[in-house]
């Protein structure tokens, strides 16, 4: 399967993915394509925006998973003096998947401060989930991620300690065990698709 990975980080979500995919990340910062690149050697790193890669390249691919920026979306905002216009590419990536995309997506974010302008799909964790297929639930053990030492997030994400930014790259992480976990929904999800076409054939 054709899978992209969107805002890519170290990798958090992929940790678990396997091997057996064609993935391409893409991830802007050059530090930290780099270091992605060093977990996993045997992925496509693009160094380029995600939100435009997205639009001309969505097409290309079975599977999407996006992780927008969110410190404009978080309720953390309300202990900002300085207040900034929400950061829209989290709705119009939403939009364009759910409007034109024939694969599955899977959109991560965090709890806004506003009431959602889409309701996302499912809630895991602290995180909420907009996605096209069922996502059944999964419970996941909440730590204090903001107080966490880069020691403490290694190790209850079971992520090495990265070469730099340790702590915030380990605190930007989804969860290892809820990105297997949303992509094996899927391919459960396209598995049932295919099973109820050969059945109409």
């Amino acid at each position: 399967m054709k899978i992209l990975n969107l805002y890519a980080g170290i990798g958090g979500n992929r940790t678990l993915w396997g091997d057996e995919h064609e993935i391409t990340a893409i991830e802007i910062n050059s530090d930290i394509a780099s270091e992605y690149k060093y977990k996993f050697p045997n992925d496509e790193v693009i160094q380029t925006d995600s939100h435009q890669f997205l639009l001309h390249n969505y097409q290309n691919y079975d599977f999407i998973w996006s992780s927008p920026p969110c410190p404009s979306h978080s309720r953390l905002c309300y202990s900002q003096k300085e207040k900034r216009y929400a950061e829209m590419s989290l709705y119009q990536q939403i939009i364009l998947l759910k409007s034109w995309f024939k694969g599955k997506y899977a959109i991560e974010n965090v709890v806004p401060y506003y009431d959602y302008l889409i309701q996302p799909s499912i809630m895991i964790g602290r995180h909420p989930y907009w996605t096209n297929f069922k996502v059944e639930q999964l419970e996941v053990k909440n730590i204090d991620v903001s107080r966490s030492t880069k020691e403490e997030l290694s190790e209850y994400l079971g992520i090495p300690i990265p070469r730099i930014n340790g702590a915030l790259l380990l605190r930007n992480s989804v969860e290892p065990n809820v990105g297997k976990h949303i992509l094996d929904c899927a391919l459960k999800s396209i598995e049932n698709n295919n099973s109820i076409q050969c059945t109409l054939l």
